[in-house]
């Protein structure tokens, strides 16, 4: 999309497709939602659609229903700052009819798209999380009682893949209590984090940055305790942290799980590991 030139036509309104689109390489902006944004703050109202496996909080939910991983997402924050959200509804069948006839794809890709992505049985499941997310944001304009009092959560970054998961966790179950939310990496000399392991920690940080968490890095040389007494300082209702690997589960992390859980005996800790998809 040339947005500059939108800008140039200085239109009051324009429709842009695709909002979860990825740019071109070189691009101004990496993300199709991030020249929404740029219109937007040049005063230009926006038409745009999405898919709701494209919204980020859903992700792991839609790879579990359907076996493939969504690589272009949409933060759920730039969705909520919509001034509304309409759901285009669809029966499966109907939808499987349209691809059949070659109006979404043309032949070849729409066979591919029918034989993985697009079975009904996917495409019915994927219709219940429409009406349901729909049905949320329905219920969150309505809400009108202040935040203060409500839950208050706390997601553990660590270098664990699952990481990813309990922040998608977390902040899904943030949205839909309203709840304040922080992700917390506790820094300790007694672990030592090879390059590639704190390459992993600054990816959550950043991912949980970019969906709108509130991030913070502490130090404490006893990790369970230091994010204990975090939690208790920021009166932290429900902790999420990552279930570790199997092979890692004696003597590591697993030992650092279960006194969380010790400590944190007055909140709520929800401990969340990679599945697999559904058969």
């Amino acid at each position: 999309m040339d947005t500059e030139a939108v800008l140039a036509h200085g239109p009051a309104i324009c429709v842009v497709d695709e909002l979860a689109h990825t740019n071109a390489p070189g691009s101004p902006r990496p993300k199709r939602w991030q020249d929404v944004e740029w219109l937007l703050d040049h005063g230009i109202d926006v038409l745009t659609t999405m898919n709701v496996q494209h919204l980020e909080s859903l992700n792991d939910q839609i790879w579990q229903i359907s076996g493939v991983r969504v690589r272009e997402t949409v933060p759920d924050w730039v969705v909520a700052q919509a001034s509304e959200v309409v759901m285009v509804d669809l029966t499966p069948r109907a939808l499987v009819h349209r691809l059949e006839r070659g109006v979404v794809y043309p032949p070849e890709k729409a066979e591919r798209a029918l034989a993985h992505f697009f079975r009904e049985p996917t495409l019915g499941a994927l219709r219940e999380m429409t009406l349901r997310q729909a049905a949320h944001v329905t219920e969150a304009r309505q809400e009108t009682a202040p935040a203060s009092g409500r839950d208050r959560i706390l997601i553990h970054v660590t270098a664990d893949p699952s990481t990813a998961a309990v922040i998608r966790r977390g902040k899904r179950v943030a949205d839909y209590n309203r709840a304040v939310c922080y992700a917390v990496y506790v820094r300790s000399s007694k672990e030592e984090h090879s390059p590639a392991a704190q390459a992993a920690i600054e990816k959550h940080l950043t991912f949980a940055r970019n969906l709108s968490i509130e991030t913070h890095t502490i130090t404490g040389e006893d990790v369970p305790s230091t994010l204990v007494h975090f939690a208790r300082q920021h009166r932290i209702t429900q902790i999420f942290s990552p279930r570790p690997a199997q092979h890692r589960r004696l003597g590591g992390r697993e030992d650092l799980v279960n006194r969380v859980v010790r400590l944190a005996r007055d909140m709520q800790v929800t401990i969340v590991g990679n599945r697999g998809k559904l058969s």
